[in-house]
């Protein structure tokens, strides 16, 4: 907690991604994937889209290998949801990819590097940190409240 800013950004992520980890074990498939609200929002969607967007931010923006999901136009939310026939074991295994591959695009640049998102717009390593902490931490949030309507388990972090 007394690190400089880089450090302490990135061990935010990680917490945040820690939670996100969290919510999903010892959940029984079937309920990883019952949309749990009106827009079908689930479990494993919601780590799904997480390991999509570190890799369009950490990796597409700084020109760094990477497995962001192709945007499909026909369905813009694809990336919420796991297709038919797609294994959890691999949407955690894909999470664990990118979060390493964008670990690394953090831990080899520096806060001020330049890249480009999707957009065209120019971003700065500091600000994809701030921007996917905000984001990771937003979706942890929403894993608990779903991870509560499924089976009752509550708590935001992982106790020690």
């Amino acid at each position: 907690m007394t690190g400089n800013e880089k450090d302490v950004l990135h061990d935010s992520l990680r917490r945040h991604r820690d939670a996100v980890r969290w919510k999903v074990e010892g959940v029984a498939d079937e309920t990883l994937r019952r949309p749990m609200t009106p827009s079908g929002t689930n479990l494993i969607g919601l780590v799904k889209h997480l390991a999509s967007v570190e890799s369009l931010w950490f990796c597409d923006a700084f020109g760094r290998p990477g497995e962001t999901l192709p945007f499909d136009e026909a369905d813009p939310d694809a990336d919420m949801r796991a297709a038919p026939g797609e294994r959890t074991e691999d949407i955690l295994a894909y999470y664990a990819r990118t979060c390493a591959a964008a670990d690394a695009t953090i831990e080899e640049l520096p806060l001020e590097q330049l890249g480009r998102s999707w957009r065209g717009v120019e971003v700065n390593l500091r600000w994809v940190l701030v921007h996917m902490v905000e984001e990771t931490a937003r979706h942890a949030g929403h894993m608990d409240i779903l991870r509560e309507l499924a089976d009752g388990a509550t708590g935001s972090h992982r106790m020690p």
